[in-house]
């Protein structure tokens, strides 16, 4: 240490000390219980000795109080604990100290958790444009709706070679610079594999000739080094750069594009998820590890639109050894394999590279087009509008391991040739985690924070389950399925939907619940028993109107109904029985009529999920065929 640096270390060690109790004071009572630790996986990812300290709440004065505190208490032990940066994104600063100090850390008043920093990757190893809208008759070229021209696109990567031809007047480097240093020998500086990536990614977003979103303007952070590294720290800066020049661009749609991946980190997902609710569209690679994307941040981030990556096969793409992830954490899937796009080499060169990060950027761009044309519309809006878009089971997913396969949706991006204004009920399904194997271990499934949970329902792969009930907690619904005994684990599948714009309720009831009748409707039923493995639980009905409005369950059922206003939907019930023992029935709505409600009777079923637009009821080991039973609704509009 230089004597500079020696002097300024003693000098905040001072002043920490001479702190100490000014600290304690500003802080407060804090609540009760231990802080937890977070770290990523794999020992390779990790960067001991900087730590992410996340508080429950507060302003800079008690970060900058807590910060205080911990460098006294370190100075009592003969430690340096130097305060890299407040986060004003979140309640939360960037510290570097030993990891001595972590159980002294730990233990200070209003810290929730402290996670220490690690890498995040860099996701890369033209018949993707054609994949993504349909060629126009007279053209046979990529034609989408618009350009994309409206919307703001802020890109997290390497450094870009603005110049380049395909991209040159529509990248602005913002000067925003947060990367580790590189690894071995100074050879990965060289000017072109610094900007390889990152060039790439933006030629995909906005290139003239193989971009998706031909008119958009992308600003460039740099958070990725030379050798594709960052880190989750890093990357939290530039999201919170960002959020600092949301003010001076009110009413621009924005796009924040995250082409990377590192281990789980609630530190990033929190930042994305800030990001989300003050209105950006944050869209992020799935990772190419072949694994759960719900292991990986920011992709496991539930506000984040997640994307994985297809081949010119349809195929979910296989990235050298390793291949796209997938998983319940995915959204969707784009192209990402052998992906034609600028390249660094030279100001006119091009490359193919794959990955999700490729994949991420087709979203990106196909996002920045349909905000280009609805500019209002909120990040869960515009994520309902990319899921009814796609284009829906063409994709073979044989190779993703089979426990993985129902959660993970078979859908590829894809742009309709047209785009309308009008407002319309759309819905997608979000499933849970599955349960421990105990009796009556629980599942819990919830929407977005601006969706509207119209109905919930569970599966068992085993048929051993106690079925499944809505609740309201905290503000906000969620759907908890029960276990049973002897089985193998229960999944919640809630039905989370973007219009309308009206309260809805959740009415509860045995041996029926019902809704408030001539001004409410029925949207979903859930059937749940204490103490008796549910086959056929009960069933959704119509009342004095036309329309459904009563869930009847058995004796021994508690039964809960999700009630919304008439004025805003119209609904009604379809079902299907098969006449011969069917491995599975489905039932599906018409076009223009949006699944929201989705059960199933059968003596002994695994329970109903929706897919896409269907309601799909599998029938139980030994058992006859289930009935599956719909509730289809559409605007009032």
């Amino acid at each position: 240490m230089s004597p500079r640096a020696l002097v300024l270390a003693l000098l905040e060690l001072v002043l920490a000390l001479g702190a100490a109790e000014e600290g304690e004071a500003a802080v407060g009572a804090a609540p009760p219980g231990p802080a937890a630790f977070h770290r990523a996986a794999k020992a390779s990812w990790r960067l001991p000795g900087r730590y992410v300290v996340m508080l429950r709440a507060g302003g800079e004065a008690e970060l900058r109080g807590t910060a205080r505190r911990l460098q006294a208490r370190a100075a009592r032990r003969g430690h340096l604990a130097q305060l890299l940066h407040v986060f004003h994104l979140l309640p939360a600063f960037l510290v570097r100290m030993s990891s001595d100090l972590l159980d002294t850390a730990l233990k200070l008043p209003h810290v929730k958790y402290i996670e220490e920093d690690a890498y995040v990757f860099a996701q890369s190893i033209p018949w993707n444009l054609g994949r993504i809208v349909r060629p126009q008759p007279s053209s046979g070229t990529y034609s989408p709706p618009n350009k994309g021209g409206l919307a703001e696109i802020f890109l997290l990567d390497s450094k870009v070679q603005s110049t380049h031809r395909e991209i040159e007047g529509r990248v602005t480097v913002t000067g925003f610079e947060s990367i580790p240093e590189e690894d071995g020998t100074h050879s990965h500086r060289q000017a072109s594999r610094c900007d390889s990536h990152g060039t790439h990614v933006a030629g995909v977003l906005s290139g003239r000739d193989a971009g998706v979103a031909t008119g958009a303007n992308i600003r460039s952070l740099r958070v990725l080094n030379c050798q594709g590294k960052g880190t989750v720290s890093g990357t939290l800066m530039a999201l919170e750069f960002i959020k600092r020049t949301l003010g001076a661009h009110p009413g621009v749609p924005v796009v924040v594009v995250l082409p990377l991946a590192g281990a789980h980190s609630p530190a990033l997902n929190a930042g994305c998820r800030r990001m989300a609710r003050v209105g950006a569209a944050v869209v992020a690679a799935a990772g190419n590890y072949k694994d759960d994307a719900c292991l990986y941040s920011p992709a496991s981030e539930p506000e984040v639109i997640t994307v994985g990556a297809t081949d010119s096969e349809d195929r979910p793409a296989s990235i050298g050894t390793l291949g796209t992830n997938f998983g319940r954490c995915v959204d969707l899937f784009a192209p990402g394999d052998d992906i034609i796009g600028a390249s660094s080499d030279c100001s006119t060169c091009f490359t193919a590279r794959s990955g999700t990060s490729q994949a991420a950027a087709h979203v990106a761009g196909i996002a920045a087009v349909l905000l280009s044309a609805q500019p209002q519309l909120s990040p869960a809006e515009l994520r309902q509008r990319l899921l009814h878009f796609s284009t829906k089971n063409t994709m073979d997913t044989v190779w993703i391991p089979e426990e993985q396969r129902l959660q993970t949706p078979n859908s590829v991006a894809r742009l309709p040739t047209w785009l309308g204004a009008e407002e319309q009920l759309l819905c997608r399904s979000v499933w849970s985690a599955r349960s421990g194997l105990a009796w009556h271990a629980t599942a819990v499934a919830r929407c977005a924070s601006t969706e509207e949970m119209l109905s919930c329902s569970s599966f068992s792969r085993s048929g051993s389950r106690l079925g499944e009930h809505m609740e309201d907690k905290g503000g906000q619904k969620q759907c908890v399925a029960h276990s049973a005994l002897r089985g193998q684990g229960v999944y919640a599948i809630a039905r989370c939907c973007t219009w309308p714009r009206a309260e809805c309720h959740i009415k509860a009831g045995s041996p029926g619940a019902e809704c408030p009748p001539g001004h409410h409707v029925l949207t979903g039923c859930s059937f749940h028993s204490p103490s008796v493995v549910l086959g056929a639980g009960g069933r959704p009905e119509v009342g004095l109107g036309r329309g459904p409005s009563r869930c009847a369950s058995r004796t021994e059922a508690m039964a809960h109904a999700l009630c919304c206003p008439t004025a805003s939907l119209e609904c009604r019930l379809k079902e299907h029985m098969a006449l011969e023992p069917e491995e599975k029935v489905t039932v599906s709505c018409e076009d223009g009529w949006m699944l929201t409600g989705c059960n199933t009777l059968s003596q002994s079923s695994m329970g109903a999920y929706a897919m896409d637009n269907s309601c799909v009821a599998p029938a139980g080991p030994g058992s006859s065929s289930a009935v599956a039973i719909a509730i289809c609704c559409r605007s009032r509009q």
